[in-house]
Formats: structure tokens, C-alpha cells, sequence
């Protein structure tokens, strides 16, 4: 198997000549920030290749995780794990023994859900419980809510009807990710059930999910006391913070976009799950630019 010589030099850089770890953003403030479902950075580190700083391009090529192994292996041992995981680059794409910018691109998504493959099969060993390869949606309320008889359900439990909406919730979110309706999920269909931000086919029950939680009143908007709502309790005589103030401003000036005073589904949605640039594409492109020193393909003519 034969890889570009000069991505697999590229990537020995970035592991030889680490900067040190970036700072959290600033951005990431505590208010309201939970319902917002945006693509985490491909690392925390500054992307700072022109002051020899190589740590973003490192964390985002491995993974936080295996990058921190890398850490601990001589110069050997890198040079021959990376190489293995250009040839599985490949072997994954066309394998034609070049590392195309799709393929240095789909690597990179790859990494970078890690988290959520992690996550999935944790969840898979308790859903799954009869073992054949599948979870159905009786496993899934099994195990989550426990065994009831029809009829029966959260007899048992004080707030019986704030179970059974949950339950009526779940039981909805699962038949979206259940895609051919056979009320058995695989693998992919588990993953979006329990992650369907990452799924464009789930947006709608994420927008729907939204609503509810915040729709106080039930006409099928979200005014701004209920967004406010959300965030921040006032306890009697209390001066309300200047950071309620500035969400305000924000529901008035950036989510309310038809200027009507409230928020109808499209406009929830654009605010839980806003349009997101394809962060690795724009690695890979800036890796392969980095490496492919003839500038005219990544691939043999």
C-alpha cells in the first residue's frame, strides 16, 4: 500500500512540534447553552501553524484522546502507527494507494465522533438486552423505564403523568429514528435516537422536543418571556442581571428573525441547530494544502 509521502511527513510534523493546549472560548457562557447543538471545535488548542504551533491540526487529525497516546511514543512508533492510519484512509476510500481530499475529510469526521461512537455502545450493552444484534423499543423502555403491565405504567411512581409524557417521548423520538419502521433499532438508527442533533433526519422532533419544553402556554410559539423562562428564575425582589438583559436583546435582535415577537419552529430551529461549517472539510483542505507540494491533485492522473 502506498500513501503521499508528504501528508504522512505533514502529519510527523504536527506530532514533533506541539504548542500548548488553547484556552476554553469565552464564548461558551453558561446561559442557555445546553439547547444550542453545535459542532464542537475539532480541538481547543489555537490553530496557529505559522508560530510552529501544530497542536489543532494533531488533536484534529487523531482525536483528543489518541493524540495524548501519541504523546508517549517515540518517533518509531509514530511514524509507524500513522502510517497504518493513512492505509486505512484509503482502504476506507477508493484504494488506489493516494489520500484524496474526501477521504482526509471523512477521517477527520470520523475521528471527531469518537465521543459519540463511545457513547452508543455504553448504551447498546444496556438496551440490548436479549443479545441479537438489535435494539427494540420494548428493550429500550425496559431498561429505561422499567417493567409495567399494559395499563399499568408508573403505578407506582408519585408523578405518574410527567412519566408517561416522557415515555410518550421517547416512544415518538424513537419511531423517527427507526427509519424502516420495523421497531428495531440498529446501531445507526440507536445513534440517532440518542444523538439526533448530529442527524438531518431528526431535526424536526429536535425542533418539536424544543417547543415543548419552553412553549409555557401552548400556542405553538415561544415569546420571549418563555425564553426567558428557561434561563433564569427570579426570586421575589430580585434585580434582574444584566446577562437576562443581553438575552433579550438577543431573542429581539438575532432569533426572532421575522421581528413578529416570538419564535415559531423555523426560527427554533435556527437557533437550536444553526447552519454549521463543515469544520473538516475546511482541516483536511488546509492539511492537503499544506503537504501537496505539486498543487495539482491529490490523486495520480
Amino acid at each position: 500500500m502506498m500513501w503521499r509521502p508528504s501528508l504522512l511527513l505533514l502529519l510527523l510534523l504536527l506530532l514533533f512540534r506541539r504548542g500548548a493546549q488553547g484556552k476554553p472560548s469565552p464564548d461558551a457562557g453558561p446561559h442557555g447553552q445546553g439547547r444550542v447543538h453545535q459542532a464542537a471545535p475539532l480541538s481547543e488548542a489555537p490553530h496557529d501553524d505559522a508560530h510552529g504551533n501544530f497542536q489543532y491540526d494533531h488533536e484534529a487529525f487523531l482525536g483528543r484522546e489518541v493524540a495524548k497516546e501519541f504523546d508517549q511514543l517515540s518517533p518509531e512508533e509514530s511514524r509507524a502507527r500513522l502510517g497504518r492510519i493513512v492505509d486505512r484512509m484509503d482502504r476506507a476510500g477508493d484504494g488506489d494507494g493516494w489520500v484524496s481530499l474526501a477521504e482526509l475529510r471523512s477521517w477527520i469526521a470520523h475521528t471527531q465522533q469518537r465521543h459519540i461512537r463511545d457513547s452508543v455502545s455504553a448504551a447498546w450493552n444496556t438496551y440490548d438486552t436479549d443479545r441479537d444484534g438489535r435494539v427494540g423499543w420494548e428493550e429500550l423502555r425496559n431498561a429505561t423505564y422499567g417493567h409495567y403491565a399494559p395499563g399499568e405504567e408508573f403505578h407506582d411512581v408519585e408523578d405518574a403523568e410527567t412519566y408517561k409524557k416522557m415515555l410518550a417521548r421517547d416512544e415518538r423520538r424513537f419511531r423517527v429514528a427507526d427509519q424502516d419502521g420495523d421497531s428495531m433499532a440498529t446501531r445507526e438508527e440507536l445513534t440517532a435516537f440518542l444523538h439526533p442533533e448530529e442527524f438531518p433526519h431528526m431535526r424536526d422532533i429536535v425542533i418539536a422536543e424544543t417547543l415543548e419544553d419552553l412553549d409555557k402556554n401552548k400556542d405553538g410559539y415561544v415569546q420571549v418571556e418563555e425564553y426567558i423562562a428557561d434561563l433564569y428564575s427570579a426570586e421575589p425582589g430580585e434585580e434582574e442581571p444584566a446577562w437576562v438583559q443581553t438575552e433579550r436583546e438577543q431573542f429581539r435582535d438575532f432569533r426572532d428573525l421575522n421581528k413578529d415577537g416570538r419564535l415559531d419552529g423555523s426560527e427554533v430551529g435556527h437557533w437550536v441547530l444553526p447552519p454549521a461549517q463543515d469544520q473538516p472539510l475546511v482541516e483536511a483542505n488546509h492539511l492537503l494544502h499544506e503537504s501537496d507540494t505539486d498543487k495539482f491533485s491529490v490523486c495520480p492522473p
